[in-house]
Protein backbone atom coordinates (compact mmCIF):
# COMPACT_ATOMS: atom_id res chain seq x y z
CA UNK A 1 0.00 0.00 0.00
CA UNK A 2 1.51 3.44 -1.25
CA UNK A 3 1.86 6.02 1.31
CA UNK A 4 -0.94 8.45 -0.38
CA UNK A 5 -3.10 5.40 0.11
CA UNK A 6 -2.47 4.88 3.61
CA UNK A 7 -3.31 8.80 4.60
CA UNK A 8 -6.53 8.38 2.12
CA UNK A 9 -7.19 5.33 4.04
CA UNK A 10 -7.21 7.12 7.37
CA UNK A 11 -8.57 10.41 6.37
CA UNK A 12 -11.89 8.26 5.41
CA UNK A 13 -12.20 7.09 8.61
CA UNK A 14 -11.52 9.61 10.67
CA UNK A 15 -13.98 11.37 8.49
CA UNK A 16 -16.34 8.16 9.13
CA UNK A 17 -15.94 8.45 12.98
CA UNK A 18 -16.85 12.07 13.31
CA UNK A 19 -20.14 11.92 10.94
CA UNK A 20 -20.78 9.25 13.49
CA UNK A 21 -20.35 10.43 16.34
CA UNK A 22 -22.40 14.48 14.74
CA UNK A 23 -25.06 11.32 13.96
CA UNK A 24 -25.25 10.29 17.30
CA UNK A 25 -26.17 13.15 18.94
CA UNK A 26 -28.28 14.64 16.71
CA UNK A 27 -30.08 11.43 17.58
CA UNK A 28 -29.79 11.99 21.33
CA UNK A 29 -30.86 15.97 20.78
CA UNK A 30 -34.11 14.48 18.64
CA UNK A 31 -35.45 11.49 20.95
CA UNK A 32 -34.68 14.12 24.00
CA UNK A 33 -37.11 16.73 22.45
CA UNK A 34 -39.45 14.10 21.43
CA UNK A 35 -39.77 12.37 25.16
CA UNK A 36 -40.65 15.29 26.44
CA UNK A 37 -41.32 18.52 24.59
CA UNK A 38 -43.10 20.48 27.42
CA UNK A 39 -39.62 21.27 28.57
CA UNK A 40 -38.52 22.86 25.11
CA UNK A 41 -38.46 26.52 24.66
CA UNK A 42 -41.47 28.32 23.65
CA UNK A 43 -42.79 31.52 22.19
CA UNK A 44 -42.26 34.56 24.33
CA UNK A 45 -44.57 34.96 26.83
CA UNK A 46 -44.61 34.26 30.48
CA UNK A 47 -43.60 31.22 32.19
CA UNK A 48 -45.40 28.79 33.89
CA UNK A 49 -46.24 28.76 37.34
CA UNK A 50 -45.22 25.65 37.81
CA UNK A 51 -41.96 24.06 35.26
CA UNK A 52 -42.85 20.41 33.39
CA UNK A 53 -39.34 19.26 34.16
Amino acid sequence: MTARAQIRLALLGALAGASLFVAANVHLIVRAVQSQPACTATEAGPMPAQRAC
